[in-house]
């Protein structure tokens, strides 16, 4: 198989479980679950300690293209485990790897989508980033700065605000968006049209 014809990994990064399911952190897990609405399926337990799902992004005819969608279940600092198995599992190449994650130092709701760089302290990033490298995909969803004196780890943890919450599936659904347009039409024409 070339590298053309490999699969795409989109992961979504967040905690499993109830108590954390409307954390900031756990954004990646929402534009995980609003993608796999759009491809029509349920997640199912993979081996590799994730929740993944197999489809295609695309309208069938259109150069659509496969893509496993997962939620690693390891918790945040320990993804780079699940996230390394399902790499070699479907045999995808580096740079189809596209990672969903929350960012701290951009404003609420703001994207930006980048191949590689540093992890910025992000728990779930420096997990795959010493598994795997640096030269992956990120699409970052801004999450803002804690106020006051908050401490960042309680920050993180804590659900979206109310405020928050009236814009959030707006933001996610673009946030899917990006996703989608980053592995149909690359990297460059993805930060043209959502990096803001």
């Amino acid at each position: 198989m070339s590298d053309a014809d490999a699969p795409w990994l989109v992961v979504g990064l967040g905690n499993p479980g109830p108590d954390y399911a409307a954390n900031r952190h756990n954004v990646g897990f929402m534009v995980a679950d609003l993608l796999a609405g759009r491809i029509g399926g349920k997640f199912k337990t993979h081996r590799s300690r994730a929740q993944v799902l197999e489809g295609r992004l695309g309208a069938p005819g259109t150069g659509s293209r496969r893509v496993v969608l997962a939620k690693p279940m390891s918790y945040m600092n320990l993804s780079g485990g699940p996230v390394t198995a399902l790499r070699d599992f479907y045999k995808v190449p580096l740079e189809h790897l596209v990672v969903v994650h929350d960012e701290l130092d951009i404003d609420y709701g703001a994207l930006r989508l980048k191949r590689g760089g540093g992890d910025n302290g992000h728990n779930g990033l420096k997990s795959i980033t010493k598994a795997l490298g640096a030269d992956y995909h990120r699409i970052r969803f801004g999450i803002g700065r804690p106020p006051g004196r908050m401490p960042v780890a309680d920050f993180v943890l804590k659900d979206f605000s109310s405020a928050e919450r009236k814009e959030l599936d707006y933001f996610v659904d673009r946030a899917a968006d990006a996703v989608e347009c980053l592995v149909l039409d690359g990297l460059e024409r993805a930060q043209n049209t959502y990096n803001s």
